[in-house]
């Protein structure tokens, strides 16, 4: 393997080492019920994003967002029967004791101070107040809920925590001009959003093109190694047939190996995530997205010019490169250069999106599970992996390590680059839908594994095993967005549904058709030497 693949090999490695879930990065959950926060009546709530609107002298101004709390009523849902109130300073400033003047119906805006949640909304209450606004000391947002001994619960406004720099900008708004408003509202998330439909067929018609790439490579290859062999050509060495340089099989020592490898990369993410170390990995994303792009862009050009794509040219470093590969990577370069620079606008997620199916395809090109044996460990051990950092990590580490990784926490940055990603189109939220790498390659080996035993073996696609492995992988990322919404928007490891169905069905057909322990040890079906149909054709002939 020359060295351009050891770099993408490698790169990869690191690369696919993330399985993130599908879910939404930027606006977090909508709705969260914690079960370390005990629920008592008068205290019950949800935990909901709330969106804070704003009018500065009745012009429309920012938009904040916060946390309703445990107790208190519950916060409309739609926009209409959202009122515009004003806004108040509370004085004193932590509402610790009653404010000094009546209120009419306005929303009063508290520092969190020393007392009780509940005190400074029974406080705010009886002054008069709509609502509370309460202020966080800190920048993140604080879950508001009741002492266990407490009994004054029988609160009837809503009370809603902000970050602290959205109390800086409220009190600014209130010192500067005459009059200020707000307005309080929850909208719900919808059930499906447009876009996990199309990360759905973002991820399936990914793992479509790279099998059937994999696929037709693999049958020239074994075209190509049944005609020298007719030939006679023994002396032809392994290295100079067609592709076979160029692929890297699994084996099962490497598949146990890769998942204490990813979780030790893991970890190192979660500990070291920070603003350098996430510019890091946006350089190894851009390696193995140059290649990946330059390698499936010299395979489609290479149709329509192909003296330039077989005519080759010695450069130091690099070895021999075709003269198509020359002229098509400045562009794959410039690509990745300038979505790293622009990678924070809005639109920055097609860029990573080409060049991360990019990469994900070449590298289903590259590596190969041999068998069925290799697939299974694999799959089983990235079933475990996955399910361990998602939900296991969080006795261990008091949060999900997975998707403190997946979204970038502590680094300044919207989430880390190994993702697949469109924007929730019709969330008011906002926010990305997400899939990670590993959610597609993984899997993807196994069902390109599965088209190129069906090739071999001249099976017909209703015979075959690919059709059914991708029938069952669909499936298994359906089941994932349907657990993702039934959640709230928790994150789910993909893998827990997606490996029992492509599994389980390859491994069912293969014993129900008799495959399996072709499938399981060689991989391929037997196929006639052509050698040995030379020789016994010559012998026929002696005898007559």
């Amino acid at each position: 393997m020359d060295l351009k693949k050891l770099c993408l090999v490698i790169s990869v490695s690191a690369v696919i080492s993330l399985f993130c879930y599908p879910s939404s990065v930027t606006a977090g959950d909508i709705v969260h019920d914690d079960d370390s926060a005990p629920k008592k009546p008068g205290c019950e709530n949800d935990f909901v994003l709330v969106k804070v609107q704003t009018w500065v002298n009745g012009i429309e101004d920012a938009e904040f967002v916060g946390v309703g709390a445990r107790f208190g009523t519950t916060i409309v849902s739609k926009e209409k029967n959202a009122n515009q109130t004003r806004l108040t300073l509370s004085d004193p400033r932590d509402c610790c004791s009653p404010p000094k003047r009546k209120l009419d119906r306005d929303i009063i805006m508290v520092d969190r101070g020393k007392c009780k949640f509940t005190a400074k909304a029974n406080n705010a209450e009886a002054a008069g107040a709509s609502a509370v606004l309460i202020i966080n000391n800190q920048k993140e947002l604080y879950k508001m809920v009741c002492e266990p001994d407490e009994t004054d619960l029988d609160i009837k406004i809503p009370a809603v925590m902000l970050p602290q720099d959205a109390g800086a900008s409220l009190e600014k708004m209130l010192l500067n001009s005459s009059s200020v408003s707000v307005q309080l509202y929850s909208p719900k998330r919808p059930l499906v959003d447009i876009a996990e439909v199309f990360l759905w067929l973002m991820a399936v018609v990914t793992i479509l093109c790279a099998s059937y790439w994999s696929a037709w490579s693999a049958r020239e290859v074994a075209i190509e190694h049944d005609k020298l062999l007719k030939d006679a050509v023994d002396e032809i060495p392994n290295d100079k047939v067609v592709g076979v340089s160029s692929v890297v099989d699994i084996n099962t020592t490497s598949a146990v190996l890769f998942v204490v490898v990813a979780s030790c990369f893991l970890v190192m993410l979660y500990k070291l995530m920070s603003y350098w170390f996430v510019e890091l990995l946006v350089v190894l994303f851009c390696i193995g997205g140059i290649e990946g792009l330059q390698t499936c862009l010299v395979a489609l050009l290479s149709r329509w010019f192909m003296h330039a794509g077989q005519s080759y040219i010695k450069i130091p470093f690099f070895g021999p490169l075709s003269y198509l590969t020359l002229a098509v990577s400045p562009f794959c370069i410039a690509f990745a250069v300038v979505w790293a620079v622009y990678r924070n606008v809005s639109f920055a997620w097609i860029g990573q999106d080409i060049l991360g199916i990019a990469l994900i395809v070449t590298v289903l090109q590259i590596v190969h599970v041999p068998n069925l044996k290799v697939g299974t460990v694999l799959l089983s051990c990235a079933f475990l992996y996955d399910i361990f950092w998602v939900f296991v990590s969080k006795k261990l580490f008091h949060e999900s390590v997975m998707i403190v990784v997946a979204r970038g926490d502590r680094s300044g940055e919207d989430g880390i680059p190994m993702l697949l990603k469109i924007p929730r189109m019709f969330d008011p939220w906002g926010g990305y839908s997400i899939i990670g790498f590993g959610d597609i390659l993984l899997p993807g080996l196994v069902i390109a594994f599965s088209l190129r035993y069906d090739w071999l073996a001249n099976k017909s696609l209703r015979a075959g095993y690919f059709l059914w492995a991708m029938i069952a992988y669909g499936l298994g990322l359906l089941i994932t967005y349907v657990a993702l919404n039934l959640m709230d928007g928790h994150g789910q490891p993909a893998l827990l549904y997606i490996v029992p169905f492509t599994l389980g069905t390859f491994l069912t057909l293969g014993k129900k058709r008799g495959d399996l322990n072709v499938l399981w040890t060689r991989g391929e079906p037997e196929r006639p030497c052509p050698h040995v149909h030379l020789e016994h054709s010559h012998e026929l002939n002696v005898e007559k």
